[in-house]
């Protein structure tokens, strides 16, 4: 029993720890079939089964996997893994085993999620090629089970554990994609783990409301987080975003980046190229960075740089600087499309070399602080590179931003160049977040007009709703209203601690019209963000505002009707900072939309999809329904709000002259104004402060990565003395 535990162990550790090898450049393959198990059992599975993915492989698909499965055959079964005496023998058929069960099951993953379909396979083929990898994987699950390994001990049962396993790293289990492992594992069955694995993975992909909306065109979807991609690839995920709190959690989640960015750090070119703290933080993001753009490589590519983009955030200390951005910008840039030509070489190996290797699937995230995001996006846009502006919440600064990435695509247009896609987040969850604060700290100071104690009240409210401890350390009574009705102790208005608060002492009539009004204005908060995208997406994307648009493209700058659709075609609004899952279901567009979703919030509206009476059907074309009529005449009594709805009178002459026709007020955001706009500043707070955090963290690691054993432990001694 003992031996036999120890076996166990032993596979796990192995197929745990196994490290990739580095591929050699030119790519030494054959064939087709040669290039798939020769890069897979070098240790790059997933590489191996994205080289598939193309539309030349069309008609090919069964052949191909099929004279794969023979070489991997003869692989698997050149000798039992419990007759070799040798632990090097014995690692090495391991391993071995493990890189070949990966590779079917993710050519099987490939085949069961959306993939299939941008690579254009018809289901014929995509099916049969399916039934034929999973039952080799059962022949060599029973070619395991005979030799007299124990259940514990098959490699097929450890490499099906370490798929859950890394899919449950996402938020630490808190995730869609996390449970979607936790339901995988109630279907597997002693002996058929892989094999069982992919089976029960087809299902749970199938199944997914996610899916379901991307197979039918309803809207695109990105994750707003570092990791997990692959897996919500494959329910048509086409965009992931990164900022330093994401690129943070990523490297909490997964411990592993801490090990890439070990060697990165002992590398010549690191030492010769990174002399500031801000230059490790760079290549520490980076780093977690390079797997997101390696998963979502084929979609790019397939799609021509329309999808499949990495959205990366550029440092918040540079947000205001054309010239600090584009630096920044340029390095990333520069080392992704090292990467990546690396990457392609094999990925593309064997196709037609009409497409361009290398170009980075990366646009990059603009943050809009301050005006000066309209001269980078244009800049960066004119070059080819596709932006994602960022930190924005407002009407007017979306407007701006949007026709400031339309004339940079225009002169790229001009000069021949390819143009990429563009986002435009809408922060529309921030946005409602500062709205609440602010209104619950005008009703709190309400209240306390007429309360003597003053301080007495706010810390029995403090310590109602957990901010007790925050509230203490802050003398100033303003300091702890903030506190006490921030997002992070206040998730409603109608929470019960603050509403008895505003009722305290009140007659029942009148505490009855508190709690009333504190509902309606609750309810229309939560439409806020949702509104600012429907207007922005109205502005530009509406059946009768898109064709004027495209009208003046070609008329004030001369485009032709193709290249004028093809910039307006890369254009997506992208809602973000989602707090329920009516923000996702009320902002769905089948063009010019992308949603961007957050772990968590994605399992919330997949659970919400699974409600008796739900019917996606009837969110087609969300974007442009009137959800809430009432809400809106609510929320334009808040100024904040005005701000954030309205535009300006500069952009109503320009929206004017294009022919686009509404009330669209003059209170909106003018850029001057962009950075002293309350959910600009908190935003902008939190990543700084996020991306110091990080810095330090990132550059105190490679410091220690990097010193020597022997000066380490004389460092060790000094301190000891």
């Amino acid at each position: 029993m003992a031996e036999r535990a120890k076996s166990s162990a032993d596979t796990r550790r192995i197929v745990f720890e196994a490290v990739p090898e580095e591929l050699p450049l030119p790519p030494q393959s054959l064939d087709h079939c040669d290039h798939v198990v020769r890069i897979s059992l070098a240790g790059h599975p997933e590489l191996a089964a994205d080289h598939l993915l193309s539309r030349e492989m069309n008609g090919k698909l069964v052949e191909t996997v099929g004279s794969v499965i023979r070489q991997l055959n003869l692989e698997f079964l050149k000798s039992s893994v419990t007759s070799l005496d040798k632990p090097e023998d014995r690692r090495s058929k391991i391993v071995a085993r493990q890189r070949a069960y990966q590779l079917l099951a993710e050519i099987a993953l490939n085949l069961a999620g959306i993939e299939r379909k941008k690579a254009g396979f018809s289901d014929r083929e995509s099916d049969e090629t399916f039934a034929r990898v999973v039952r080799t994987l059962e022949r060599w699950e029973a070619t395991e089970m005979n030799e007299g390994a124990g259940l514990d001990d098959l490699v097929a049962a450890v490499v099906a554990d370490k798929f859950t396993s890394d899919m449950k790293k996402v938020m630490a289990g808190a995730s869609m994609v996390a449970k979607m492992a936790e339901g995988i594992e109630k279907e597997l069955v002693k002996g058929k783990t892989v094999s069982g694995f992919v089976l029960a993975a087809r299902t749970a992909i199938r199944d997914n409301i996610y899916y379901k909306m991307t197979d039918e065109g309803l809207c695109k979807f990105g994750n707003d987080y570092a990791i997990g991609l692959r897996w919500l690839r494959h329910l048509g995920y086409v965009q992931v975003s990164t900022n330093p709190v994401l690129a943070a959690r990523a490297y909490e989640d997964d411990p592993a980046l801490w090990s890439s960015l070990k060697q990165v750090a002992r590398s010549d070119r690191f030492s010769a190229q990174h002399s500031t703290d801000d230059d490790v933080a760079m290549e520490a993001t980076m780093v977690a960075l390079w797997p997101n753009l390696a998963v979502l490589r084929p979609i790019a590519i397939l799609s021509g740089m329309h999808d499949g983009m990495v959205s990366y955030q550029l440092s918040p200390l540079v947000a205001g600087s054309l010239e600090g951005s584009f630096r920044d910008g340029m390095k990333i840039y520069s080392a992704a499309q090292e990467f990546l030509r690396r990457y392609d070489a094999y990925l593309m190996w064997g196709y037609c070399n009409a497409d361009e290797r290398g170009r980075p699937n990366i646009v990059f995230k603009v943050a809009a602080e301050t005006a000066a995001a309209i001269d980078i996006t244009r800049s960066l846009n004119e070059m080819g590179i596709g932006t994602n502006n960022t930190v924005t919440f407002a009407v007017a600064q979306e407007t701006a931003l949007i026709m400031a990435a339309i004339e940079g695509m225009v002169r790229a247009k001009s000069m021949g160049i390819h143009v990429t896609q563009v986002y435009e987040t809408n922060m529309g969850g921030r946005l409602e977040s500062h709205l609440r604060e602010v209104e619950a700290a005008k009703l709190l100071h309400g209240v306390l007009g007429a309360t003597q104690d003053k301080r007495g009240f706010l810390e029995d409210l403090a310590s109602r709703v957990g901010a007790r401890q925050e509230a203490d350390g802050l003398a100033p009574i303003d300091d702890k209203v903030k506190v006490i009705c921030s997002v992070k102790h206040l998730a409603k208005l109608t929470d019960q601690p603050f509403a008895e608060a505003l009722t305290a002492g009140r007659s029942v009539d009148d505490s009855g019209r508190t709690l009333s009004m504190l509902a309606e204005l609750e309810d229309a908060i939560e439409y806020a963000g949702t509104l600012v995208a429907q207007r922005v997406y109205d502005i530009f994307f509406s059946p009768e505002n898109r064709v004027k648009w495209l009208a003046h493209i070609r008329k004030e700058f001369g485009l032709s009707e193709r290249e004028a659709e093809e910039i307006m075609d890369r254009i997506d609004v992208l809602p973000a900072s989602k707090r329920r899952p009516n923000d996702t279901y009320f902002t769905l567009a089948r063009n010019n939309m992308t949603n961007t979703e957050f772990p968590n919030h994605q399992f919330n509206v997949l659970s919400a999809s699974q409600q008796d009476g739900f019917d996606v059907h009837e969110f087609d074309g969300a974007i442009t329904k009137n959800h809430n009529p009432e809400a809106l005449a609510g929320l334009l009594s808040i100024e904040d709000f005005r701000r954030a709805y309205e535009t300006t009178p500069e952009l109503a002459v320009i929206l004017e002259k294009v022919g686009i026709e509404g009330q669209f007020g003059g209170a909106g955001l003018k850029p001057d104004e962009w950075s002293s706009f309350g959910p600009v500043v908190k935003t902008m707070t939190e990543f700084r402060n996020a991306y110091e955090r990080f810095k330090k963290q990132a550059v105190e690691f490679v410091r220690r990565a990097t010193i020597h054993p022997k000066q380490r432990r004389a460092k060790a001694h000094e301190r000891r003395s």
